[in-house]
């Protein structure tokens, strides 16, 4: 035990990294079919160890890492927060802030009439809300406040404890209330509303420039026979399937292909588009061949590209397609993903600011139609430290402004600022593209060690006085927890169901993505046996985070006792 203590003491960051690694591992574990996730796991674990000894963790450290975590919760979330200020998104944006002022409400009504102080009353709020930036935009408001070490310490630990008791009840919550409550609240079959709303999606006119189809993708060579005499633009509107002449050989020159072209018996031409319309070319064109060479020039390309236009924000694709218009001949769209889950297709599915669409075809033809929708997701960018590190320095800078209502200072605090500049940085790079790249690996990575290494620092540095804590009030925090992760989840469903009149599948979306609990996503869609409520977590998920991470210090000024 004294070896232990003497490492705890000399080397605490041996321990942090012992409860980031152990925590991980078990927040993958499933238990009854879901797993609590890594942050609690981390917080727990860190909790554990704290017990064996005294760490001083550095405040500079936990303030780097926190930063690191909240800039790129913002950066990730910016192109959608900016865009979804718009009439089209306003529903989803209005149950996103009634869930959130809600639970406000509630844990400030409990704050004073049980006098709960501001590191407990942060604790319960960003674990009953299931938000876990909300400790470091806490923890950096009370850190301005010029308490004493003890104060500020006990503070902390109240907040790890609020958090420790509630976030893993929330979260267990959260995915009940979704997929079960939520619907029988609005007295409906969440499975029957999923197919009504598919037949709705489904059930409009083709799109006019017929943008949305898909079909396996491929190209084929054909000698000109049939063909001789017509244009590039009739031979393509007699294939249809929006089939395009991609390359013209005449005599071992190439001859730009297009519409007007005349085409010539002889010629060997490259028809790119779906294999069902490729396949039946032959009596329009004339015979195929074999051409692997002039077929090695018009490579069939995947790309990803990300949404950022923000005109095209809550539009349909039918929309998007008449939009688009001529950019996207040859062009054909395959997926379309939110948050990393795959969004049905229909000419009637919305798309948001942040969605990535999957489109085959040629390298050229991808660039045109992408340049009309946002960007092409390049896996080979680097990140751009300089811009990172510029980006937290000017939102830790922010973040040291406060406004004075009365005796009380409210500041956002390094966290808070950190979270606005990522915003904005985020919101930046999607109009130039050029700049601040941060790919989804590194924005990943810097989430899961930033929070994961804070979440950590809080539980072992206060590991003690967070038990005790747990001790003292473990039950109290159980009930109130679950009323506050309850009542702003009803008070939002109906009043999307029953004021905004929003569609229940889409609700049960929404509601996942306001509480940001991605699982509750997941089992919206297997009670519904259909991926349609994915379409009613973007925007709400992207309004949650920055609403519910900036509760943070305005729980600590309305507690705070001078």
């Amino acid at each position: 035990m004294d070896l232990i203590k003497w490492i705890s003491a000399t080397a605490p960051e041996i321990f942090l990294l012992l409860a980031v690694a152990i925590g991980t591992v078990l927040g993958r574990k499933k238990f009854f079919g879901f797993s609590i996730g890594t942050t609690a796991c981390i917080l727990i674990v860190s909790v554990i160890l704290g017990q064996l000894g005294t760490f001083t963790i550095p405040a500079l450290l936990k303030t780097v890492l926190f930063s690191l975590f909240v800039f790129t919760i913002g950066y990730r979330s910016g192109p959608e927060f900016f865009a979804s200020l718009s009439l089209r998104t306003l529903a989803q944006v209005a149950l996103a802030l009634v869930l959130g002022l809600t639970g406000l409400i509630l844990v400030l009504i409990f704050a004073f009439t049980l006098g709960l102080d501001p590191g407990t009353a942060a604790g319960l709020a960003s674990g009953s809300l299931t938000q876990s930036s909300m400790i470091g935009t806490a923890s950096g408001a009370l850190s301005q406040l010029g308490l004493p070490e003890k104060v500020l310490n006990q503070q902390l630990a109240n907040i790890a404890a609020g958090y420790a008791v509630t976030y893993v009840l929330g979260y267990i919550l959260t995915l009940l209330f979704v997929p079960f409550v939520a619907p029988r609240l609005m007295g409906v079959n969440l499975k029957t509303e999923a197919a009504r709303l598919e037949d709705e999606l489904s059930g409009g006119a083709a799109p006019k420039s017929e943008n949305l189809s898909y079909r396996k993708f491929q190209a084929r060579a054909y000698r000109v026979s049939t063909a001789a005499g017509r244009t590039v633009k009739d031979i393509e509107q007699e294939i249809g399937r929006r089939t395009v002449v991609e390359r013209i050989v005449r005599a071992g020159a190439d001859i730009e292909a297009h519409g007007d072209v005349v085409l010539v018996a002889g010629d060997d031409i490259v028809i790119a588009g779906p294999t069902v319309a490729i396949v039946a070319a032959r009596p329009v064109i004339g015979n195929e061949i074999d051409a692997d060479e002039i077929l090695r020039a018009i490579p069939g390309n995947v790309a990803d590209v990300l949404v950022s236009q923000r005109q095209l924000h809550g539009r349909s694709l039918q929309e998007i397609a008449d939009r688009v218009g001529d950019s996207a001949r040859g062009v054909f769209l395959r997926a379309l993903t939110r948050m990393g889950r795959e969004v049905p297709l229909s000419p009637d599915t919305r798309i948001y600011v942040g969605d990535v669409m999957t489109l085959v075809g040629s390298k050229r033809n991808i660039d045109r139609a992408a340049a009309k929708v946002g960007q092409v997701l390049a896996s080979g960018d680097r990140t751009d430290v300089a811009f990172l590190a510029a980006g937290i320095a000017f939102g830790l800078l922010a973040g040291l402004v406060s406004v004075k209502f009365g005796s009380v200072a409210l500041t956002l605090g390094g966290g808070g600022g950190a979270l606005v500049a990522g915003l904005v940085c985020g919101w930046y790079r999607s109009r130039q593209p050029t700049v601040g790249a941060l790919p989804p690996a590194a924005q990943q990575i810097l989430v899961d060690i930033g929070l994961g290494g804070f979440i950590a620092a809080i539980g072992l540095g206060n590991g003690q006085a967070a038990w005790s804590a747990i001790q003292a009030h473990g039950l109290l925090l159980v009930g109130m927890g679950m009323i506050v992760t309850i009542v702003p989840l009803i008070v939002a469903t109906l009043f999307a169901h029953r004021i905004l009149r929003m569609n229940p599948v889409i609700i049960c979306g929404a509601l996942a993505g306001a509480m940001t609990v991605d699982a509750a996503v997941t089992g919206a869609c297997d009670a519904a046996e259909s991926e349609t409520p994915v379409l009613g977590v973007a925007v709400p998920y992207a309004v949650g985070n920055v609403l519910l991470t900036v509760l943070g210090p305005i729980i600590v000024a309305c507690t705070f006792v001078a």
